[in-house]
């Protein structure tokens, strides 16, 4: 009886307080691509949350794009079974739900690791994928949202630069730009106009206080998704249930307000333009004194022995924060490795390779919460159309930038998805 009372003040509240401004007026196009099975269950999260509201989009495509750990296509198309068997209650409430042989249809695999210093290499079955959606005839754009890395993104701009007017990007960055960063790299670049949101810390927003014991939190799973269909049974299986969805705020952006607008509130957040993206090359080791702004992208070369190997092969490693990296020779001795960070204070690193004569590198770094701070004549400049997360102190929280724009939505979203788990029942 509470439930039931509870899901009443819902339908009597929602129209004033659910959005953040209107909803989209015309059903977006969009591309989701994903590293789902690969380092972070958040991912199958937010799949569940696309699936239970895609009668809201025009979905072209769903490309798994693993640029680190073990995701693969066949994980998406396990939660497409999972959403056919719940389709029939679901329809009962919309008949704007896609099939399930459509949604199979346009399920693709892209690439299995991380691009070279290059930042591409060879065209994948998702990266074409983009490329076929991004050209279709359309009065509106593709919007790609990413939630891993960029990878692919950066394939299909390759290959056919003529999609950079067609698409518009939300990635979700910060610790998807570790994993990504030489298609980061090759993306700023080479398209500096090209329409890109970069969220790399107000998503973490929507994450919140996931593991606090309340019923929008730690006990939303027990409050409002047990028992909830095929999809409510699996989701237990991330987290313990706990609402990370952390790539969400993607989704949310093309939900809520207008999308064409990134400087508006909306349940995705809200973003500022930036003009240049940081970009520090150092040709020395480093010292605690050497500072550099998070998610910065940081380039270390090391003269070494000239030799003769294929290009864009790893040839050395740096370790730094617990985690290694590859790096690669560019020739005439020089070697390179690009690394980004969401992490604070000072990392001491190493550099070594196997090769004869490589001189191994000690030294450290020192990262401030600056974004996107000062400019440096190695940064990457760029066009009218770049957005990222807002600087305000006052938006602030947990020491993250822009935190805020998504944070105050969230109560609202979970409320709302709660009557759609109520449909599953």
């Amino acid at each position: 009886m509470i439930k039931v009372i509870y899901y009443l003040l819902l339908s009597f509240c929602s129209p004033i307080v659910l959005m953040a401004q209107k909803p989209v007026p015309v059903k977006p196009r969009i591309l989701i691509s994903t590293d789902i099975g690969g380092t972070d269950p958040d991912d199958n999260q937010s799949m569940a949350h696309f699936l239970m509201y895609s009668d809201l989009f025009e979905t072209e495509g769903l490309v798994s794009s693993p640029s680190y750990g073990s995701g693969n296509v066949s994980e998406i198309l396990r939660m497409i079974d999972l959403y056919e068997k719940d389709l029939p209650k679901l329809k009962q409430h919309s008949d704007s739900f896609p099939s399930p042989e459509y949604l199979r249809s346009i399920s693709k695999q892209g690439r299995l690791g991380a691009a070279p210093y290059r930042g591409y290499m060879t065209a994948t079955e998702g990266s074409d994928w983009i490329i076929k959606c991004a050209r279709k005839a359309s009065e509106q754009p593709l919007w790609i949202l990413v939630w891993g890395g960029l990878d692919d993104v950066a394939q299909a701009l390759h290959d056919a630069p003529d999609i950079q007017d067609k698409i518009k990007i939300y990635w979700i960055g910060g610790p998807n730009k570790k994993w990504s960063t030489n298609s980061y790299a090759y993306i700023v670049e080479n398209f500096p106009s090209l329409w890109f949101i970069e969220n790399n810390a107000s998503y973490r927003g929507f994450i919140a206080n996931y593991k606090q014991m309340d019923e929008f939190n730690g006990k939303y799973y027990d409050a409002f998704i047990g028992g909830a269909g095929n999809l409510g049974e699996d989701f237990k299986s991330y987290l313990g249930g706990n609402m990370k969805l952390g790539d969400t705020p993607s989704l949310l952006y093309t939900m809520d307000g207008d999308p064409n607008d990134p400087t508006k509130e909306s349940w995705g957040g809200s973003f500022v333009k930036f003009t240049h993206s940081p970009q520090i090359i150092f040709d020395r080791p480093t010292t605690a004194q050497d500072t550099v702004q998070i998610y910065s992208i940081m380039e270390f070369r090391v003269k070494g022995p000239k030799i003769d190997i294929p290009s864009d092969s790893i040839c050395m490693h740096m370790t730094i924060n617990k985690q290694t990296w590859g790096g690669f020779y560019l020739g005439d001795g020089i070697y390179a490795i690009r690394h980004a960070t969401y992490a604070l204070g000072t990392m001491p690193y190493t550099i070594v390779s196997d090769i004869p004569g490589f001189p191994e590198q000690n030294g450290e770094i020192t990262i401030e919460n600056v974004w996107p701070g000062k400019t440096r004549e190695t940064d990457y400049k760029l066009g009218d159309n770049w957005f990222t997360d807002k600087s305000d102190a006052s938006l602030f929280d947990k020491n993250l930038h822009g935190f805020k724009t998504v944070s105050k939505w969230r109560t609202n979203v979970m409320r709302d998805w709660a009557k759609r788990w109520d449909w599953l029942r």
